[in-house]
C-alpha cells in the first residue's frame, strides 16, 4: 500500500481466509448474487428490454441497469446482477463517453466546426428533448470533451466524439450545436464507449452472453460465462477506499457504523462527508458509506464512528460477527 497516498493505522492487521473471498476468486454462483455484465447494447431494443432478456436468460429474480441508452443507441450497457443493483446510484454518478454520427443541412468545413464546437466544452445548458420521458426543466451539464473525429458526405456529416458529465442529452446537445451553427444538425447514430473507467471493448454481445450460458445450463461448463461477470467492485474502483478488518466487515454488513478501532487504512486528504466504499483486507466491496471525519484526524482517534454506510452491498453473515464480542 503506498503510505503517501494512504494513513495506515495497522500494520499488522490480517484476514481470515475461511471467510469471504478475493473478488476474483468468486465461484459463478457468487458473481450472478452481486456481480456486474458488460454487454455492447445492439440498436432497437431499448435498455429496460435487454435488462428483461438478461433475467430471463440467466433465470435470476433482479437485474437492472445502470445508465439508458436510447432504442437507437448502442454500445455499454452495465447490467447489475442481484445486490449489486444497490450500486445503481453510483453508476448514473459516472461520467460517459461517446463517439456521435451528426449531419447537418448544409455542408460545413471541419475548421467552423471546430470553432462552433469550442463554445460547447465546460458547462452548458442542457434542456431534455421532447423524446424524453424525465420532466422538462432547464439545467446544466459538463462536457469535458469535444472533439471532431472524421467528416464525410462533403461536409454534411461528421464524427463527434464526447466525454460528458452523466444526465448528459446527446440529442439536446447536437441540437444546439446546430442552433449555434446557423445550419440545422441531427444526430444519426450514437455510441456509448465509456462509463467512468469502464470501456466498450470489455463488453460482451447478447450472443455471447446467450451461448454461455447454454455452454453452462447444458454442458455443465461455466468458464464462458464466469468470464463475463465482473466482481462489483470493478465498478467501484474509482471510490476511495477505507480498509477494514474482518470483524468491522461483519458490523457494517449488519448495518453498524464503521468505528475507528476496526479501521487498517483510509486515504488521507479526504473531507468529512465524502463518499467511500468500506473494504475488507481482501478488496471485498462492504458499503457505500459517507465518512463522519476529515481521513487526515482518524490518526488521533481513540474511540467514535468514522464512517456511516449509506448503502450495504455485502450479505450479512460472510464474516462472523466478532464485533458483538468487543472485538475489532
Amino acid at each position: 500500500m503506498d503510505e503517501s497516498k494512504n494513513w495506515v493505522f495497522d500494520h499488522s492487521a490480517t484476514t481470515n481466509n475461511s471467510f469471504g473471498r478475493i473478488p476474483f476468486d468468486r465461484s459463478l454462483e457468487e458473481l450472478l448474487e452481486c456481480g456486474v455484465i458488460l454487454v455492447d447494447k445492439p440498436p432497437g431494443p431499448s435498455s429496460h428490454q435487454l435488462a428483461a432478456w438478461a433475467r430471463s436468460i440467466l433465470e435470476i429474480k433482479r437485474i437492472g441497469h445502470g445508465g439508458t441508452l436510447d432504442p437507437f443507441a448502442t454500445g455499454l450497457l452495465t447490467l447489475l446482477c442481484g445486490r449489486s443493483t444497490k450500486i445503481t446510484g453510483e453508476l448514473l454518478k459516472k461520467p460517459k463517453r461517446y463517439m456521435a454520427v451528426i449531419r447537418f443541412k448544409d455542408s460545413i468545413t471541419s475548421d467552423d466546426l471546430n470553432k462552433v464546437l469550442e463554445n460547447f466544452r465546460g458547462q452548458v445548458y442542457n434542456v431534455p428533448p421532447k423524446e424524453s420521458a424525465v420532466k422538462i426543466q432547464v439545467r446544466s451539464r459538463a462536457i469535458s470533451e469535444l472533439e471532431l473525429t472524421q467528416i464525410s458526405e462533403g461536409g454534411r456529416v461528421h464524427l463527434v466524439e464526447i466525454g460528458c458529465e452523466a444526465g448528459t442529452y446527446i440529442r439536446t446537445l447536437v441540437r444546439d450545436i446546430g442552433l449555434y451553427s446557423g445550419n440545422s444538425c441531427e444526430l444519426l447514430e450514437l455510441h456509448r464507449v465509456g462509463s467512468g473507467s469502464l470501456e466498450d471493448s470489455m463488453a460482451c454481445t447478447m450472443q455471447q452472453l446467450t451461448d454461455s450460458v447454454f455452454l453452462w445450463r447444458e454442458h455443465g461448463d461455466s468458464n464462458a460465462l464466469t468470464k463475463l461477470i465482473c466482481p462489483v467492485e470493478v465498478v467501484l474502483d474509482d471510490l476511495p477506499r477505507l480498509v477494514v478488518k474482518d470483524g468491522a466487515v461483519a458490523a457494517v454488513s449488519h448495518g453498524a457504523p464503521l468505528a475507528k478501532p476496526g479501521v487498517v487504512s483510509a486515504p488521507r486528504g479526504l473531507l468529512q462527508g465524502s463518499s467511500v466504499l468500506i473494504s475488507s483486507i481482501k478488496g471485498e466491496a462492504v458499503a457505500i458509506a459517507e465518512i463522519s471525519v476529515d481521513s487526515d484526524s482518524i490518526e488521533q482517534m481513540k474511540s467514535g464512528h468514522v464512517a456511516i454506510a449509506k448503502n450495504v452491498i455485502m450479505s450479512p453473515g460472510i464474516y462472523p460477527q466478532t464485533w458483538a464480542r468487543g472485538q475489532s
